[in-house]
């Protein structure tokens, strides 16, 4: 039977790519990029921050929403907010989470669309 192998056969480096690669990953941050995915790969939390895509709602709403309680899903904005993926603004005796910016916003739709495109081609 002959199996596909998925690594390289044998060593061989193209030093110019390799390089510029290497230069341009050691003046980005890659560990807080990852803080952001880890963050969002908490199935909740990804629930949270795709109701958020719909604008500002308070902690009540996220919670009824997504199935939790209220206590879960405050405890899960509060990550959110900690690690700069959602915002909040206390109105009163009520708290409302919104996405920090539209980069955020932009990469939870994207992973969405991701996801669905792929369901479509298996």
């Amino acid at each position: 039977m002959n199996k596909e192998k998925d690594v390289c056969e044998i060593t061989c480096i193209n030093e110019e790519k390799v390089v510029s690669i290497q230069n341009k990953l050691s003046k980005e941050n890659p560990f807080e990029v990852a803080k952001i995915f880890k963050a969002l790969s908490d199935e909740t939390r990804i629930k949270i921050a795709f109701t958020l895509l719909g604008g500002e709602l308070c902690v009540c709403d996220v919670a009824n929403i997504v199935g939790a309680t209220t206590a879960t899903a405050s405890h899960h904005l509060r990550l959110l907010k900690n690690l700069g993926i959602a915002k909040y603004r206390k109105e009163g005796k009520l708290v409302y989470y919104s996405l920090d910016d539209d980069h955020v916003k932009q990469l939870i739709e994207v992973a969405f669309a991701h996801q669905r495109e792929g369901v479509r081609n298996e």
